[in-house]
């Protein structure tokens, strides 16, 4: 039995150390190890936007990707949000909706060997339509991502995020395309302490008219241990159709 303990200790100990989507929006290349799991989970997020007279603020608890490694450079993860709350106030009336939100279904694949010098991986989503009203658009969407990851200088990185998104029209009736980009340059500030600081858009081609969204982004990630890293960040809205801020926390743990 020893000898069963020391060999399961010492294939724990090979592995690599915890590569999470979080924090902030950038998605990461890797993937989690073949039959592993790896949960990564928002404990609180809160987003304020003040438009046109109207102030609304989105508190959100924990928003999480459950992660399956399917294969050595493969994993399928399923997305969900038990508990959502906005609230609405507009020239002295108030009004709150909570409920759950919308569940997402993704497979990210990387094709490129582990020590090539850039890193690249197609992530095709799907969501589907859970969320309380008005919370969500009750209406199925998806997409494509392709996260592209490398060196600048020593332990520097650079992540770019292209994405393409099938959407629901604002109407109800057809869908849309929206193109979204991220690029996020990481950096460890101590063995376990890491910062990230990334600049978002996103174009949303709807018929109705396009809306154009952008944000500077700052995010910290503290590893605790080889399979738990905690995180917290700040997103600051660049244009009116984006919230004003954002802050949050979370963890992520592989099993």
């Amino acid at each position: 039995m020893s000898q069963v303990l020391a060999l399961a200790a010492a294939a724990a100990a090979a592995l690599p150390p915890i590569c999470a989507d979080r924090p902030a929006k950038a998605t990461g290349t890797c993937t989690v190890p073949t039959g592993m799991l790896q949960l990564e989970t928002g404990l609180a997020d809160w987003s304020l936007a003040k438009s046109e007279g109207v102030r609304s603020d989105l508190f959100v608890i924990g928003s999480s990707v459950l992660k399956l490694g399917v294969g050595s450079r493969s994993d399928v993860e399923i997305g969900f949000t038990p508990y959502a709350r906005l609230r609405l106030r507009s020239d002295g009336s108030r009004s709150t909706i909570s409920g759950i939100g919308d569940i997402s279904l993704r497979y990210k694949w990387r094709p490129t060997s582990d020590d090539a010098p850039v890193q690249v991986a197609v992530i095709p989503f799907v969501k589907f339509p859970t969320a309380a009203h008005d919370i969500g658009n009750g209406k199925l969407e998806g997409g494509v991502a392709v996260p592209i990851g490398f060196a600048l200088a020593g332990p520097v990185s650079m992540t770019l995020g292209p994405e393409a998104d099938l959407l629901a029209d604002a109407n109800g009736h057809g869908k849309h395309l929206a193109l979204v980009n991220v690029v996020n340059v990481a950096g460890p500030l101590t063995r376990r302490l890491t910062l990230a600081g990334e600049l978002w858009n996103n174009f949303n081609f709807d018929p109705a008219g396009t809306v154009r969204q952008a944000s500077a982004d700052a995010a910290l990630a503290y590893a605790a241990s080889n399979d738990i890293q905690v995180d917290a960040g700040a997103n600051l809205g660049l244009s009116r159709a984006t919230p004003d801020v954002e802050l949050y926390a979370g963890i992520s743990a592989r099993f």
